[in-house]
């Protein structure tokens, strides 16, 4: 028997959207088999549930750089109340840019790549801008508005490269070891900012061993000088333990039994119950600080204009250091994003198994290289495709309607600013371990067979939580590849393959994926090929692909522990 759902399924399917969208039924030359609308809606939802952690969490940490606030007193103005007023205004502003810019990201990647992946300020990339670029309150190489304009050029020169076919050729080209390690080593970064002040206070500063446990009272700091340097009163803090708990180990429990939108309940569980004022947990202490928060808090639904952080942008090219930061920008955002798009096209049986391109490449990258010139022009940090986008395709998402539903509810969530604006540190550093756990997850697929391979991801995995910067990880894990593997090469050339390691078979191939460098749209004006499928390198066409409906994926959706490692792909000839 019909259902409702079926009827508007197969209308919807007959419509001009059905067919934009190429959804089963459409009369599309390449539908995409199994796709339907309703079912795309509640995969929206359900990435939208995923996702939503990302405005509270993205404010706490960009809000960390101190945003267009001037410190002007000692210790990073860590008991400044007027400084730390100021931050609480640029985080309000910055959940309502990030809301803002997901939701227009998400609309766009949909609506013109037809990709069921969400975007937003992307985790790891945020850090990066925060504790490595600007630095704690300010205190990094270049200012915030600087930072900012380099994004911004970052964006628009990835813009370029996207249209010239280069972006997607230097991510074919990475060694995957190192393209999965650079992901492991994120995690482990983000992991290890959600233990620290910016989120659990579980661990603090040590003078001895520059790092131990934290957790205690700020009238046991060892001295007003050195915050989050405990004493011997570690762990003893109420919001510390309320955390771990509810922020922590309900959220891993609710992932246990698949529960959508783990991560969301967690943070809110764990913010409701430090809103009352009166408690040793309150996110609203009775100061001047404390009761700015509250007012703003008691809108609940409200319109916040950008105060601070709209178009801060300090165009100031000729400062070299803006030009270290922009270039940095470039790689770390070109192994992160590129990466995530990659896994999640994949997974949604939409990239070619022989050229490792996918459909829509072009504008998909043109897209997210739009959305990070505009994300920096409202103050935040580069967007980029998330991993919690894998939630949405489990549930059945294959198109881009996915996308746009999951950024008309971010569109809906600028106006709860107040709500947002109102989670405390503790509430989401729960979230930043759990999500760093699901990208340590990498691991399992590098090459540790061969130490050509294995050092240098090691390394990068190392190098990046230690050095508390993504670029430096990047760079030693590239550099130590280069040697390493250089040397190999150039000894085996020398000695005509005479002198090779014993293992040598074992080492991860690497080749120059084949389907070239220039894009599809660029032959087209060349008339440099007679026969042009669409969308794809027409030398290489796409594959038909089946996703088996028993085999789900390794990423972010909370996988069963026997599913299996393999990919749940055939490829049909």
């Amino acid at each position: 028997m019909l259902t409702f759902a079926d009827r508007l399924n197969a209308q919807v399917a007959d419509s001009a959207i059905g067919r934009w969208f190429r959804l089963e039924g459409s009369g599309h030359a390449r539908e995409r088999e199994g796709s339907r609308f309703m079912t795309d809606v509640r995969a929206g939802i359900t990435t939208w549930a995923a996702m939503a952690y990302i405005i509270s969490v993205n404010a706490s940490i960009v809000s960390d750089s101190g945003g267009t606030c001037v410190c002007e007193a000692a210790n990073n103005c860590v008991s400044d109340p007027t400084y730390l007023q100021c931050i609480q205004e640029v985080k309000q502003d910055l959940i309502t840019s990030t809301a803002a810019m997901s939701a227009l990201a998400s609309v766009l990647m949909g609506a013109l790549a037809n990709l069921p992946v969400g975007m937003a300020p992307g985790m790891g990339l945020n850090a990066y801008f925060t504790y490595s670029v600007v630095g704690y309150h300010g205190s990094g190489f270049i200012t915030y508005r600087e930072a900012l304009a380099a994004v911004f050029l970052e964006g628009w020169i990835f813009f370029i490269l996207s249209l010239l076919g280069l972006r997607q050729w230097l991510a074919r080209i990475m060694p995957q070891s190192l393209v999965l390690a650079v992901g492991a080593g994120i995690g482990l970064y983000i992991a290890f900012i959600g233990l620290t002040s910016g989120g659990l206070n579980v661990i603090g500063g040590d003078t001895t061993n520059l790092v131990g446990l934290g957790g205690c009272l700020e009238s046991d700091w060892l001295d007003p000088s050195l915050p989050y340097f405990c004493g011997t009163q570690v762990l003893r803090s109420p919001t510390t333990w309320l955390g771990i708990f509810t922020g922590g180990i309900l959220t891993i429990l609710l992932m246990l039994y698949r529960v959508k939108g783990s991560l969301l309940i967690g943070i809110f569980i764990t913010s409701i119950i430090s809103w009352p004022r009166n408690t040793s947990v309150t996110y609203f202490p009775h100061d001047a600080v404390g009761d700015q928060l509250f007012d703003f808090f008691k809108q609940v639904v409200t319109w916040h204009p950008l105060k601070h952080i709209g178009n801060a942008l300090d165009y100031n090219y000729g400062k070299g250091k803006v030009w270290y930061a922009l270039v940095t920008f470039l790689y770390v955002d070109i192994l992160d994003t590129t990466g995530t798009l990659y896994s999640m096209v994949k997974f949604a049986g939409l990239r070619d198994p022989v050229t490792l391109d996918f459909e829509n490449s072009t504008i998909a990258y043109c897209v997210d290289a739009f959305s990070i010139s505009m994300g920096a022009l409202v103050g935040t940090s580069p967007v980029t495709a998330f991993i919690e986008s894998a939630t949405g395709i489990a549930e059945g998402g294959k198109t881009g309607i996915t996308a746009i539903v999951t950024g008309l509810l971010f569109f809906v969530s600028v106006f709860f600013a107040p709500i947002f604006a109102s989670i405390p540190p503790w509430a989401t550093g729960g979230a930043l371990v759990v999500v760093g756990s699901l990208m340590i997850r990498n691991v399992r697929d590098i090459n540790w067979d061969y130490v050509g391979d294995a050092v240098p991801a090691f390394l990068t995995i190392l190098f990046i939580p230690l050095s508390y910067n993504i670029a430096y990880g990047v760079i030693v894990g590239v550099f130590s590849y280069v040697i390493i593997n250089g040397f190999v090469w150039v000894v085996s050339r020398l000695s005509n393959n005479t002198i090779m390691p014993p293992n040598y078979d074992a080492s991860e191939p690497w080749v120059v994926p084949p389907g070239g460098i220039v894009p599809t749209w660029v032959k087209i004006l060349l008339n440099r090929n007679t026969r042009v499928v669409e969308e794809g390198p027409s030398e290489y066409p796409f594959q038909v692909r089946q996703r088996h409906s028993n085999i789900s994926i390794d990423t972010t959706s909370q996988d069963n522990p026997l599913t299996p490692k393999k990919s749940g792909f055939t490829y049909e000839k």
